[in-house]
């Protein structure tokens, strides 16, 4: 019976596999197929480049480059990215080496908490409270990629304090006992070979971050401005899923608008396969060398 049980289990692992492999096959396919048409009327080079994006002919014509919105999805994820980096190092640190369990028990789900509230909800907290303070420092509107940036640095920081804590605290079990008996300060010893060991696994944490921060829409739309213009720190911008969700209601099935926004999805999920390929690359080069936890 026992036997059986375990060949009924693992058959129904390799079941959910092969279903989870022909439904990521299933939306793969989905999207090329209503992305390609749109290359029939604009070269690759122009969809990619071009920063002109105009779905309606106005009597100038119609226009479908997507290049300032590709550089402003960059932009806002690495800006948050950078601004959570050093605020989840920080916690991580205190997590791993300043407090004892008791306290990391309490501390644990009121980060977690943070993952769990809706990305609107997000949005509306930044229009109201991110959005007027950058207006009050002198920014016109202030919807700017500075502001969704850190909006969405609050939303990656679960992600990464959780990530970065479990590897910190491995290493300090493994090495802070031995640092505290040869006399060397807790801090000094933190600095000087926790973090250094460390530093590979918070790497991996911070890529899958950044696959998180680029498909991140509702909040990032609500403070951003969306506007297609070139992204700068303190003016305005628009990510490609901000592109997607503003335009596909009124986009008229099978119309050329309606392609070019599936081939903005194309772009994206190219984006967001390249880093998750980069994780493996990376994962699979640190476990030839040993040097993951």
């Amino acid at each position: 019976m026992k036997l059986f049980r375990n060949r009924l289990f693992d058959n129904l692992i390799k079941l959910l596999t092969v279903l989870t492999l022909l439904a990521l096959a299933f939306v793969i396919l989905f999207i090329v197929r209503d992305a390609l048409p749109v290359f029939d009327e604009v070269t690759l080079g122009d969809f990619l480049f071009k920063t002109r994006w105009m779905p309606i002919d106005f009597g100038n014509g119609t226009a479908f480059g997507i290049g300032n919105f590709i550089l402003g999805t960059v932009f806002v994820s690495f800006v948050a990215m950078l601004i959570a980096l050093f605020i989840s190092i920080g916690a991580a640190l205190f997590l791993s080496c300043a407090v004892g369990e008791r306290a990391r028990r309490l501390i644990y789900p009121v980060i977690d908490l943070l993952a769990g509230i809706p990305s609107v909800v997000y949005g509306f907290i930044g229009l109201s409270v991110l959005v007027k303070l950058f207006i009050k420092a002198g920014v016109h509107t202030g919807s700017c990629v500075l502001a969704a940036g850190i909006l969405l640095a609050v939303m990656l920081l679960p992600y990464l304090v959780s990530s970065c804590s479990e590897t910190m605290l491995k290493l300090n079990e493994r090495y802070m006992g031995a640092a505290e008996a040869m006399g060397v300060d807790r801090w000094y010893a933190a600095a000087t070979i926790i973090l250094p060991a460390a530093w590979k696994n918070i790497l991996l944490s911070m890529i899958l971050a950044i696959g998180r921060a680029m498909g991140e829409t509702m909040a990032v739309m609500m403070v951003m401005g969306n506007a297609n213009l070139t992204p700068t720190l303190l003016g305005k911008g628009e990510t490609i899923a901000a592109l997607i969700a503003l335009e596909m209601g009124t986009a008229v099935s099978g119309s050329t608008h309606y392609h070019a926004l599936y081939a903005a999805g194309l772009v994206l999920m190219i984006l967001l396969f390249a880093i998750t390929v980069s994780i493996n690359l990376i994962r699979r080069r640190l476990l030839s060398r040993g040097e993951v936890l």
